[in-house]
């Protein structure tokens, strides 16, 4: 997963592209860079933040923007140097920096167009950092919620568009974890742990990629425990959904073998399931 995947908009895309052209052209209209923050304008600053961004330098940039802040609360530059300060620090990769940033500018300005832009921000403070499946998986949950707040309060927005996929990509992040962990335990016989993490996959991660290797798990989990009747409904339910997958033809080879079909049998939770999703009865 790459370390900054924000969307810029084309406000920001514009941006990048006039500076890294004043950059090229060595424009002298410029203040000095050694000059100290202190003897400049609220716009020089701001403007020297952005040449520090354009030149690689998002850490120099974040501190830039803050000044504003400090030396001119209450002119026009303060709010857009705020939004700018998470920006930088998030291409810096200070994660914890950008979330307070984008949290400040939610705090002052909600109403203002930039606040779709700061809580998908803040959103990707979390997100970017939930690469590794290793990792606390806390990261992942408040990423969860930090997306589902942009697309639940800014519809309209790019950001929101942008934040269902990495939603989706996040929540089949927990599923992989879990499947992580069931795969664990089953390789070490320890089969009813397994058949639990692969149970939560199929009960409330249905709609990841995981869901099949679940099932077919489950098989193989619930024949090592004699739950003939399980396993059979945990293959009826992947073989009417995943028939062309390669986990069921697993799965249809273990059952066939032990002389079982992929039938739904009994009265087990997965019943239920099957019920839902291949008879449709939702009660």
């Amino acid at each position: 997963m790459p370390a900054f995947s924000v969307p810029y908009g084309r406000r920001f895309q514009r941006f990048c592209a006039i500076i890294a052209l004043l950059v090229v052209a060595g424009c002298g209209g410029f203040e000095r860079s050694d000059q100290p923050l202190d003897d400049l304008t609220a716009r020089q600053i701001f403007e020297r933040g952005e040449r520090q961004i354009a030149e690689g330098d998002p850490d120099k940039a974040a501190f830039t923007f803050g000044e504003i802040e400090r030396l001119y609360p209450y002119s026009e530059f303060a709010e857009r140097a705020l939004i700018m300060q998470a920006f930088a620090y998030h291409r810096d990769q200070d994660f914890p920096n950008s979330r307070a940033a984008a949290q400040r500018y939610l705090d002052f300005y909600p109403a203002q167009p930039d606040a779709a832009y700061a809580a998908y921000l803040l959103a990707l403070s979390y997100y970017d950092q939930i690469d590794d499946i290793g990792r606390d998986q806390g990261l992942t949950f408040q990423a969860l919620q930090a997306l589902r707040r942009v697309i639940e309060q800014y519809p309209d927005t790019e950001y929101a568009a942008a934040s269902v996929q990495k939603f989706d990509l996040a929540f089949n992040h927990l599923a992989a974890k879990e499947m992580e962990i069931g795969r664990y335990y089953l390789k070490r016989g320890n089969y009813v742990a397994a058949s639990n993490r692969f149970r939560t996959v199929v009960e409330d991660f249905q709609t990841t990629t995981h869901t099949p290797e679940a099932l077919h798990r489950l098989v193989e989990s619930y024949l090592s425990l004699g739950l003939t009747e399980e396993a059979q409904t945990a293959g009826a339910i992947l073989g009417y959904n995943y028939q062309a997958s390669e986990w069921y033809q697993s799965s249809f080879a273990l059952l066939t073998g032990q002389g079982l079909t992929a039938d739904p049998i009994g009265d087990s939770w997965l019943v239920s399931i099957y019920r839902q999703v291949v008879l449709g009865e939702w009660l």
